[in-house]
């Protein structure tokens, strides 16, 4: 199964493949490592980071987008760009789409703590987020 964990900051989304095949994990080079929005409000703004992203998930062969849940309110609230940005990977018909809960994502990896560094995997820093999503999800 390969899945793609979607981390948002302010207005980017930060994103990462993870591949689960006979129990053993794969990153996988992709062509993108985050997407950005600098104009919130323009609708076509929004579609072309919704058609961009749709399109990666189709030429990479993802089954299912993983989205690290974030607060709604609060000191480590979500920003209201990235949750329209939620929303438009929420609304892609073809792939499926699912938020992962903290409570989750800690019992998940509580369970299989990740043994690796983002250098090992080939990722940036600001990815690590994504790639733990991804990895908690398909362990849990």
């Amino acid at each position: 199964m390969r899945v793609c964990g979607v981390d948002f900051k302010s207005n980017e989304a930060n994103i990462c493949l993870v591949d689960l095949s006979q129990g053993l994990f794969d990153v996988p080079d992709c062509r993108a490592r985050k997407f950005t929005i600098t104009d919130g409000a323009s609708t076509e703004q929004i579609r072309l980071f919704q058609r961009q992203f749709f399109k990666l998930m189709e030429d990479y062969k993802v089954d299912k987008i993983i989205i690290r849940e974030r607060p709604m309110k609060g000191k480590f609230a979500g920003s209201a760009v990235g949750f329209k940005m939620e929303a438009a990977l929420q609304l892609i018909e073809s792939v499926e789409c699912e938020v992962f809960t903290a409570s989750e994502m800690k019992e998940s990896m509580k369970r299989n703590p990740i043994m690796v560094s983002m250098k090992e995997v080939g990722l940036k820093q600001f990815q690590e987020p994504a790639f733990q999503v991804a990895c908690a999800y398909l362990n849990k």
